[in-house]
């Protein structure tokens, strides 16, 4: 059995950000498991701008970004496999991967980050009546159909759901030259970035229908339009309010999950709420030595926080490797009033104060004129004022030392949404 001291699983911005961090940390056996046959994971098919202002002050696409940190990895001599597919992961921190070069291996490593990314919910999962035709296709697959493969996937498109790459998808296909008939929403507000909303949807006359779903796809060979209805408060079709729309191709961006089939099987607990792993805030799991971080921890809205939360993930797992886990308690950080979680959920008291510490959070629904609250014992440690939050943008607050402290010598915090209206 093969052994090293830091194993990556995925190579994608969260894989690369954290091999680099833990490097320059001073860990130098690092080895890059990547499924694919390159890395840079997602960014690769993202051929639109917008990424990196917040990590290279400057406006990049994906596979530039992508590119910054594939240099940084080759430059620093880190190792990576591509082809190579990760079949398993244990709670002994062994890595099993398949590829048509090396055929089956087992790595028995000292530390394991999961970066897996996450997949697209596909339309099995959310029950659209109709027949299995062609021109039904999750706006990721499209994308990349579209953007790397080069080829055409519809004229006439509805997008279900204004997720962010959704709405990229709504622009992009217009730039085709198809024609966005419509993007329809479930929810009353929209689960992608307001910036996206303005200049891939209102930029283009494209209408977005909130509190709308579609009810049912027509055509057998090939999709000849969808039908498409007003939900009431329980997200219920009203279909009194039913409306047939042409199309032949439908787009779904109805969410993202965490790929955590391995972080399952390493005996990992799960966030009900995320479908990412429990971490505290060194990035660990509830399994030893297995660290999470990027999309398979939880859904990202920004490549930037991704990266910054990797590096974090891999100093920590450095720091594992060298001094072990610190024997102390962990106490759960609660979330109320409208805060649907908080990474990291589990906070360590073992006296360390100096390190940074950052909660991100996302909010259950669109909140005007409220304070991001956190409390320790019930006293006030931090707090932040938001004109508004939405489900759509992550939220976060970082701390100075002497509230780490407070933080971590408390027996009780919370994260909570104080005053303002819904």
């Amino acid at each position: 059995m093969m052994t090293r001291n830091l194993v990556i699983v995925g190579g994608g911005p969260a894989g690369l950000a954290c091999a680099i961090s833990a490097y320059d940390a001073g860990e130098k056996d690092i080895l890059i498991l990547e499924r694919e046959e390159e890395l840079g994971g997602i960014l690769n098919q993202c051929i639109h701008n917008g990424f990196g202002l917040h990590t290279f002050k400057e406006e990049l696409t994906g596979p530039e970004y992508a590119d910054r940190y594939i240099q940084q990895v080759v430059d620093r001599k880190i190792e990576y496999k591509l082809g190579a597919t990760v079949i398993d992961v244990n709670n002994k921190k062994q890595v099993t991967y398949v590829s048509k070069q090396d055929g089956l291996v087992t790595i028995d490593a000292k530390a394991v980050v999961l970066s897996c990314g996450c997949r697209e919910r596909p339309r099995g999962a959310i029950n659209i009546a109709g027949m299995r035709g062609s021109g039904i296709f999750s706006a990721g697959t499209a994308q990349k159909l579209v953007n790397v493969q080069g080829l055409s996937v519809g004229k006439e498109v509805v997008i279900l759901g204004s997720g962010d790459i959704g709405l990229i998808m709504a622009r992009r296909m217009t730039f085709e030259g198809a024609k966005v008939k419509a993007v329809v929403e479930l929810m009353p507000y929209s689960s992608g970035l307001n910036r996206n909303i303005v200049q891939c949807l209102n930029d283009f006359d494209i209408p977005l229908l909130f509190s709308h779903t579609v009810v049912q796809v027509h055509g057998q060979g090939r999709l000849t339009g969808v039908t498409i209805a007003k939900v009431d408060e329980n997200l219920r079709p009203l279909m009194e309010t039913a409306q047939f729309i042409e199309c032949d191709t439908l787009l779904l961006s109805v969410g993202l999950l965490p790929e955590n089939e391995l972080a399952k099987n390493a005996d990992v607990e799960i966030s009900p709420v995320t479908g990412g792993g429990v971490v505290d805030d060194g990035m660990m799991t509830t399994t030893e030595g297995i660290f999470q971080c990027g999309n398979v921890l939880h859904v990202h809205d920004l490549v930037d926080f991704v990266s910054e939360e990797s590096a974090l993930a891999g100093q920590r797992a450095v720091q594992y490797i060298k001094q072990g886990a610190p024997d102390c308690e962990k106490i759960k950080i609660e979330t109320k009033n409208g805060v649907r979680y908080c990474v990291p959920a589990l906070l360590k008291k073992d006296g360390d104060f100096t390190s940074s510490l950052n909660f991100k959070m996302r909010v259950a629904s669109v909140y005007k004129n409220v304070t991001l609250t956190v409390f320790a014992d019930g006293v006030v440690v931090a707090k932040k004022k938001r004109p508004i939050v939405t489900p759509g943008e992550m939220e976060s607050i970082t701390f100075k030392q002497e509230q780490i402290k407070i933080l971590k010598t408390a027996s009780n915090v919370q994260v909570s949404l104080e005053g303002g209206e819904k």
